[in-house]
């Protein structure tokens, strides 16, 4: 079973020299709870070109303290980060293999480093003992592994084989299995374990859902005691860039000139052989400026600024599939948004991107959207449908409608949930992760892709208007009933096509861009509201039947279904206007028509 946990911390640089600053009367802290000392063994994977640690990510099995296991922590932002913990086994648990299998893709992934910590740790406790943070000092020492090398110092030959079954299967892969189990059952050489580094290091972590304010505060009085803020987001990311120069030094000498010599630690009330906190220099009233990000360059080129959008969508794609496993709130519309755009993309700048190339992936990311959409439009119509049983008035909700509702979006769930777990899991979206990444490496330009981005952008995005206004024109002609409802769900496609492409333009062509996108968005939601209609009066008539089968009433099924009637005609009817705001021609010209 695994956990997770919020990991909300500050990390700091320290050496043999460093005194901990006293933190009682800090934010609520009244003592300091001495809690020992532990040794700490971990063993990190990754593949061989590092993928995981590119985004952030960390994959290790730890030994020591009171979580051993394997742990994979994924970040959320700036200082915090999800670990997912599971239970210490030799294999790579197959749920955390599949967390990472967005990033991994093909790859086997291997022993990259081995991490020995040495960490006492301390409680910041209110006056009543309620426990606010840890303070860790952590005296680490890392090497960095060849490759095929044994665990430094460890016992854990057989891992690295069990990881690279995990992540493959026993089909199909089994070589890269066989071949690191290979690698593991030979003693480790001087060039495989390489070179090694010794540094100490503070951390400070929220316990549970602590206040950031607290970190703030702490912030203060270790800058006040010339504690700065350590220079790495992590370990392992600290141990690959102090070894990335393996094999030019032999592990013991880069230790000894890496580590120098540590003092005394200063010994105060708490009672352990390590460092000790000790009264503060009165701390400065001000907070850490917070480092401002800088805007993204213009792009030079229509390939720069269609290809920083696809990157941008394909980044996104990856970062969620671990969320969706997850079961996060709004991951899975999330996925399908980024797949939408980068279909849209593919289609709307087709003067950029040859489209031979991009079409089969646009097939692909058609069939994964419609993957994904099983479990959203399931999502937000059981929504849907249970705020308007909620809005009904109690007298008017006759019968077991609530609990016919949940039984019915239960059984969808499960089912929906189900898919799209094996479609995640398959070699159909594995490929099209690859096709993606192939694209970025050696992307499909065409001429226009080398011009300045306004002219061929900006006829991208008319060209996608001028089929949306077609289609508006359409359903405002259309009969009302099945005709202008599929009619308007066409229109409402083409919308936010233009809104992608409109989107996409933004970092090139700025305002008018920026602001055409948003009017396109207007429309999009007025017919998707509409759409959301058409399919919940569906549902309403399928719960009745269900109702009705099971010799209960329908009547308030019946009222939701005639609110949802009158919902779609209230849409109708602010369409003209909406589209009338929407498509004036002043930014239109500014957008080069």
């Amino acid at each position: 079973m695994a956990d997770t946990v919020r990991e909300i911390e500050r990390k700091y640089e320290a050496d043999g020299s460093t005194e901990l600053p006293d933190l009682t009367g800090v934010a609520g802290v009244a003592a300091l709870a001495d809690q020992g000392t532990v040794v700490l063994s971990a063993t990190y994977y990754d593949t061989p070109d590092q993928r995981l640690a590119a985004d952030g990510i960390t994959l290790r099995r730890r030994t020591g303290g009171g979580d051993a296991g394997w742990h994979l922590k994924l970040p959320v932002a700036p200082g915090v980060r999800d670990e997912v913990r599971m239970p210490l086994a030799e294999r790579l648990p197959r749920k955390l293999a599949a967390l990472v299998r967005s990033r991994v893709r093909g790859a086997p992934l291997t022993p990259v480093a081995h991490l020995r910590t040495r960490r006492t740790l301390w409680v910041l406790e209110t006056a009543g003992g309620e426990p606010l943070a840890e303070v860790a000092v952590d005296d680490v020492v890392a090497h960095r592994l060849g490759d095929g090398a044994v665990p430094y110092g460890t016992g854990e030959a057989t891992c690295a084989a069990d990881v690279a079954y995990e992540i493959h299967g026993d089909a199909g892969d089994v070589a890269h299995a066989n071949g690191a189990a290979e690698a593991e059952r030979r003693p480790a050489q001087p060039d495989r374990v390489a070179t090694g580094v010794r540094w100490r290091e503070i951390e400070v972590e929220l316990v549970g859902d602590g206040d950031a304010g607290l970190l703030d505060a702490v912030d203060e009085i270790f800058a006040a005691a010339g504690i700065r803020p350590a220079g790495s987001a992590s370990k392992l990311a600290r141990a690959l860039a102090e070894t990335a120069d393996a094999g030019q030094a032999t592990d013991t000498k880069r230790i000894k000139k890496t580590a120098g010599t540590a003092k005394k630690p200063t010994k105060t009330k708490a009672t352990t052989t390590e460092q000790q906190p000790k009264k503060p220099k009165a701390p400065e009233q001000s907070k850490n400026a917070k480092k401002s990000k800088s805007a993204p360059p213009t792009p030079h080129t229509a390939g720069d600024a269609v290809l920083a959008y696809i990157r941008e969508q394909v980044r996104t794609l990856v970062e969620l599939d671990p969320a969706v496993r997850r079961d996060l709130p709004d991951s899975v519309h999330q996925m399908r948004v980024a797949t939408r755009r980068l279909r849209s993309a593919f289609r709307s700048y087709g003067t950029v991107l040859d489209r031979s190339a991009t079409d089969p992936i646009g097939d692909e990311l058609k069939w994964l959207a419609g993957e994904l959409g099983i479990d959203r439009d399931r999502e937000v119509l059981a929504a849907r449908l249970r705020a308007g049983l909620a809005d009904l008035p109690r007298e008017l909700r006759l019968g077991p409608v609530a609990a016919r509702l949940r039984l019915w979006s239960q059984r969808r769930r499960l089912g929906s949930r189900q898919t799209l777990l094996a479609v995640l899991d398959g070699a159909r979206h594995l490929a099209l992760l690859e096709s993606l990444h192939a694209l970025l490496a050696d992307p499909p330009l065409r001429p226009a892709a080398a011009r300045p981005p306004a002219r061929p952008m900006g006829k991208a995005v008319l060209k996608d208007y001028r089929r949306l206004a077609g289609r508006v024109e359409a359903a405002l002609a259309a009969s009302a009933g099945p005709e202008r409802d599929e009619a308007l769900h066409s229109a409402r496609k083409a919308a936010k096509r233009v809104r992608y492409a409109a989107e996409a333009a933004g970092p090139a062509l700025g305002g008018p861009a920026k602001k055409f996108a948003k009017r396109m968005k207007r429309v999009q939601q007025l017919l998707g509201d509409h759409q959301d209609s058409v399919l919940a009066r569906e549902a309403l008539r399928d719960l009745a039947v269900q109702a009705h089968g099971a010799g209960e009433g329908g009547f308030s099924f019946g009222l939701l279904y005639g609110r949802e009637e009158a919902a779609a005609a209230a849409r109708e009817r602010e369409l003209p206007e909406v589209w009338r705001k929407a498509s004036r021609p002043g930014l239109r010209r500014k957008l080069g028509g």
